[in-house]
């Protein structure tokens, strides 16, 4: 069986298996998206859904993110992780939208990568939940049931999203990314594989035994 095919089946055995997929992170607008995944980061969602309430009320636009300080952002963030690092990109990230990008979150991850804190995996959630182009977006989750399954062969994030790229029918990855976040923490999780319940367990390459 080759990538292609392989590819084509998880995509249908993850379609019906989770119809509704989303991304969890909680958002309003294309900013708070870009701020909330860069808040994600060795962060869980759940956590990150907490925070963001708070944050986003005492910064409502991009104006006011620009106009609030690096601490004030800090102490809203605290509980996320990494919060010095964060609260530095966020209130940075919103400067140069304000000064280069005219308040406009950009459309491509090319432009979304030039903003500070933003990689490839960020750029990509915007890219594809935003503005609905084709978007591969490579957390640990994907990149754990992508290998299992046979469809790249490196934990490498970059090269990952080149060879699902090669693979998936553009109009079904950002959806197959979703997807794969949903089945790796309910079945097919790191510590281990629960492949007598797997949708994919059919033409799965690499099985895990349960732990």
């Amino acid at each position: 069986m080759t990538r292609e095919e392989r590819a084509l089946l998880a995509v249908e055995a993850l379609k019906k298996e989770y119809p509704g997929a989303q991304c969890s992170l909680e958002y309003q607008d294309p900013l708070q998206l870009l701020i909330a995944t860069r808040l994600s980061a060795q962060c869980t969602d759940a956590r990150v859904n907490l925070v963001t309430p708070a944050l986003f009320a005492r910064f409502p636009t991009l104006e006011a993110f620009c106009e609030g300080t690096v601490e004030e952002i800090e102490e809203l963030v605290h509980s996320c992780g990494l919060y010095k690092t964060k609260a530095r990109d966020i209130y940075k990230m919103c400067l140069v939208l304000r000064d280069t990008y005219g308040g406009v979150v950009p459309d491509t991850v090319e432009e979304l990568t030039k903003l500070p804190g933003v990689g490839r995996k960020t750029a990509n959630l915007v890219v594809g939940d935003i503005y609905k182009k084709p978007a591969v977006v490579t957390d640990t989750h994907c990149i754990r049931i992508s290998n299992r399954l046979g469809l790249t062969d490196t934990d490498v994030p970059v090269k990952v999203e080149r060879d699902l790229r090669a693979v998936l029918p553009p109009e079904e990855s950002n959806d197959f990314c979703h997807r794969t976040v949903l089945h790796g923490r309910a079945v097919c999780s790191a510590r281990g594989a629960k492949c007598e319940i797997c949708c994919m367990a059919s033409f799965c390459a690499h099985p895990v035994k349960p732990v």
